[in-house]
């Protein structure tokens, strides 16, 4: 029986920094090494990144509180830089309930996180490509609890699932029965001894130190996906949002002449997006491995990349649409104009053949 907590918590915090990391010329600057995917039950050659990100271990870190955590900076050739800081625990559950509703709603660590982030980028900032000004990022809490010998997570979950559910969704309150079971939905095992319940910003793992590690990495990775594609939406929703401006215009005579600079910077963006969405998809590839899939699925579901990731193909059909409407019009404005030129030259000739009778 698991009459304590005793395991680990885990906090994430992921920045959008640059549209992307030189991997190669960013190792020599840190000394850090390549992350190799050990997710379970696979073999290296069915499970990895297209490029590997790159991990540098960092110094402990202290709060205010004096809970000292260790920490690594990962470096995704995307443009993303995740913080993980690691911290040993052993409470009761209720005071784990009471912890995981403070941190999850509060920004303890965001100054703190952001300010790391900055100090090592101003070292590295040869292997950015195109920094941003202004960074997006998430952060996602996971709460490991280390395998408990003879405990099955069916016995777990008859003896804590009301805990496991006020830790995922941060609430110190108690939760009605429903919400309960909407929480504790999205859960999976892959042995009768581990158990993984994903939320929205906040995670629960039963498993060993190992089993958990691969977890933890997978989640750490869907949400660097999330990141990419709440960017990759802002830039479209800026970028439809002068279209729509520029189309609705006052029109002149020959506006659709202007159309042609306009649809070549929209196809351009939707080149640009295009190849980039394709990039972080492809970044981690599942063959041969169904439980790492299926988590994966899960996790993005829960998250909201899977939510994101439509929003941007629509809006990528949209902005589709709208070039190929643009690129009619021009068409048409050049039509017109080279009727108008026909016009212009026989009116011409007709005058040049009147005046010469």
């Amino acid at each position: 029986m698991a009459e304590r907590f005793q395991g680990s918590i885990h906090v994430m915090a992921l920045y959008d920094v640059c549209d992307e990391i030189n991997l190669d010329e960013l190792r020599p600057l840190i000394g850090g090494k390549a992350t190799t995917a050990s997710f379970k039950h696979t073999t290296p050659e069915y499970v990895g990144f297209e490029r590997a990100p790159v991990t540098e271990p960092v110094g402990p870190v202290a709060l205010e509180t004096g809970e000292q955590f260790t920490g690594t900076l990962q470096y995704y050739d995307y443009g993303v830089v995740s913080v993980l800081l690691r911290l040993s625990c052993s409470a009761e559950w209720a005071e784990m309930q009471q912890l995981a509703g403070r941190w999850i709603s509060s920004n303890v660590f965001d100054e703190l996180t952001q300010r790391l982030v900055r100090q090592r980028l101003q070292q590295v900032g040869a292997a950015l490509r195109k920094p941003y000004q202004t960074w997006l990022s998430e952060d996602y809490y996971i709460f490991h609890l280390a395998s408990v010998p003879g405990l099955d997570a069916t016995e777990l979950l008859e003896q804590h699932s009301a805990g496991i559910s006020h830790i995922v969704s941060g609430e110190t309150l108690e939760l009605a029965a429903s919400e309960q079971t909407e929480v504790m939905h999205a859960r999976m095992s892959y042995y009768p001894n581990d158990l993984v319940v994903v939320g929205w910003n906040a995670a629960f793992v039963y498993d060993t130190e190992s089993g958990a590690g691969s977890t933890i990495r997978l989640l750490e990775y869907a949400n660097s996906q999330l990141l990419q594609f709440r960017h990759y939406d802002e830039l479209l929703t800026r970028e439809l949002a002068e279209v729509y401006l520029f189309l609705g215009g006052r029109r002149r005579l020959l506006a659709g002449w202007r159309m042609r600079r306009a649809a070549a910077r929209l196809r351009s963006v939707l080149i640009e997006v295009t190849s980039l969405t394709e990039r972080t998809t492809n970044a981690l590839k599942f063959v041969g491995d169904m439980f790492s899939a299926r988590l994966y699925k899960l996790s993005a579901i829960e998250i909201g990349v899977s939510e994101y990731q439509a929003l941007v193909h629509e809006k990528l059909k949209t902005a589709d649409d709208l070039y190929g409407f643009m690129v009619e019009q021009f068409h048409q404005a050049r039509g017109f104009l080279l009727e108008v030129v026909v016009v212009i030259i026989l009116l011409i000739e007709l005058v040049f053949l009147f005046r010469g009778k």
